[in-house]
């Protein structure tokens, strides 16, 4: 059983700005959203043997709390760059509302929600950070930590939790249910919901993902 988790709502969340890679605390709302996931998590009869997180502390916040609450706090973690959100270049800390006023509504949409387009990159970055992704960007570096560590504890019959970041969890949907490029914008990812998959041995989805909060399955 596979678990995905978006942190709760960050700071910068609530304050409407681009946040990717720059390490900001969750708002006293994204802790709420964290415990209650973990409390879906529990209602719903789930487990988690093992966590991955990104090195983001509002995703190791969240898997801490939500674990902490649906008492598997113990369980293994894992940590890697390889989930961490998004880069968003030079956008990171603008507000979101100014970026589409300077650039407009199409070049807005295209940063935020297309496949292939990245944003302006940053003019400095620290060694091994990238200068700004595309979404497509963030599934390459994605899947050999998928393909590797996620898939050897799915493989091993764990039922796996990752706490990651909102473009991340949509390049991996994108990937598990083969959504075309074209389609990745009508994918959104809410703060402090849980969902979850079943899988086959090969690692396919079982039909639908499952939301906990309503049980709903989405297409």
């Amino acid at each position: 059983m596979l678990i995905l988790l978006r942190h709760g709502e960050s700071i910068w969340n609530a304050a409407d700005r681009f946040a990717g890679w720059t390490d900001i605390p969750l708002s006293e709302v994204g802790r709420k959203e964290a415990a209650r996931s973990g409390a879906l998590i529990a209602y719903a009869g789930l487990r988690p043997d093992v966590v991955h997180t990104s090195l983001l502390r509002r995703a190791i916040s969240t898997a801490a709390i939500a674990l902490d609450v649906a008492e598997r706090h113990w369980i293994p973690v894992r940590r890697t760059w390889r989930l961490n959100e998004r880069h968003y270049g030079a956008l990171e800390g603008q507000h979101r509302e100014d970026v589409r006023a300077r650039f407009g509504d199409e070049q807005f949409t295209a940063w935020r929600r297309s496949y292939s387009v990245a944003p302006p990159p940053a003019e400095r970055t620290a060694a091994g950070v990238p200068a700004g992704e595309s979404l497509e960007d963030v599934l390459i570096r994605l899947l050999p930590y998928w393909e590797t560590a996620v898939a050897a504890d799915l493989s091993a019959g764990r039922t796996v939790l990752v706490v990651t970041h909102g473009n991340v969890l949509r390049a991996l949907i994108s990937h598990l249910e083969g959504i075309p490029p074209q389609d990745i914008r009508t994918i959104t990812v809410p703060t402090g919901e849980p969902f979850g998959y079943e899988l086959t041995e090969d690692l396919h989805p079982v039909g639908a993902r499952r939301y906990l909060s309503t049980g709903r399955r989405t297409s």
